[in-house]
């Protein structure tokens, strides 16, 4: 990682950034997105591409990173028939080469970054008994050090303007470890801390970290993710648990929450109803939670199946997974860039 850059903010950005810490260490800043450089990890579909809409309707210049270029360049065409600024790169952030260059491009390209939002992610989905250490090092390297990368490498930016907001989405599964979902929730857990660190060290420079653990979102991503052991079974009861209108939400509604979240400064934001409650409950008693989970993954699929290899969620449909069940995550997925 880089050196961080030894330029000192102005008398009047040490004021700026002081009075920021205040507002938002009290929730009641009133950030604007008009005109402001904002970088979306995993911009170029899902979540990401969403919050990239919103986003542009308010006036932001984006900057998308994501690996896949034909998803990128699919993206671009979007935003802009939206009349967006957007500048796209292909980036993977779990290598630290990789963001740097990307960082380097965006500042020379758009003059600067206000804000970075690290929403990359993958989904390996399966029981403990066919995850392997690659799933864990995947999921870690995704979730802890490539948000951890991008921020090393936007600090001297922000640092030396003397504000910047960075927003990091965990997940539900980063407050409550979900069974079948282990690397996963492993690898937020190790976010949140990170993030809620960040928040505590990163205020007195004006620069405000919201960490978000969000529920089950409709983003059309159960196609991309990865299933392993009875994979069509995992798919299933994980397509059909995204799909539920009461268990889930939009991901237009999600961004609309993450970034009023983002605008007040706030320190974290859960949603939806039922992880705001199992958040709640986790905190009062966790030996319940985890009894409940345990008992959540006695009805799961078993192992076997096709054990440690994975497919996608798109190779592994059934018809309950083309039924009228899953239709809401279905249309999500076209929506939202999630299908070749």
């Amino acid at each position: 990682m880089k050196q961080q850059s030894n330029k000192q903010p102005t008398m009047a950005q040490r004021g700026a950034g002081a009075l920021t810490a205040v507002r938002a260490a009290l929730g009641v800043d009133s950030f604007r997105f008009g005109d402001k450089v904002v970088v979306i990890t995993g911009g170029s579909r899902g979540l990401g591409l969403v919050m990239a809409r919103r986003l542009a309707r308010e006036g932001a210049r984006l900057a998308l990173i994501a690996r896949d270029e034909d998803e990128l360049s699919r993206a671009r065409v979007d935003l802009e028939s939206r009349g967006a600024q957007v500048m796209t790169v292909r980036c993977d952030v779990r290598d630290n080469g990789d963001v740097e260059q990307a960082v380097e491009a965006i500042l020379a390209q758009l003059g600067g970054i206000d804000v970075l939002i690290n929403n990359a992610g993958v989904i390996q989905v399966g029981p403990m008994e066919v995850m392997t250490p690659e799933d864990y090092e995947e999921a870690m390297r995704t979730h802890f050090w490539g948000p951890l990368q991008m921020t090393m490498a936007v600090l001297p930016a922000m640092r030396s303007q003397g504000h910047g907001r960075i927003v990091n989405i965990s997940s539900i599964g980063g407050r409550i470890a979900v069974p079948h979902l282990l690397p996963y929730s492993a690898s937020k857990f190790a976010l949140v801390g990170l993030s809620e660190g960040m928040r505590s060290e990163l205020l007195r420079h004006g620069i405000v970290v919201t960490t978000v653990t969000p529920g089950l979102m409709r983003t059309g991503s159960p196609v991309n993710a990865f299933f392993k052991g009875k994979h069509r079974e995992e798919y299933t009861w994980f397509t059909v648990m995204d799909s539920l209108p009461v268990i889930s939400i939009s991901a237009e509604r999600a961004a609309r929450i993450i970034l009023r979240a983002v605008r007040r400064g706030r320190a974290q934001v859960t949603f939806t109803p039922l992880a705001r409650l199992g958040a709640r409950l986790h905190g009062a008693m966790p030996g319940l939670t985890d009894n409940l989970m345990a008992l959540m993954n006695a009805v799961l699929p078993s192992p076997n199946g096709i054990g440690t290899q994975r497919a996608k969620g798109r190779d592994s449909e059934t018809s309950l997974t083309r039924s009228f069940l899953t239709w809401l995550t279905r249309r999500a997925a076209q929506k939202n860039n999630q299908m070749p």
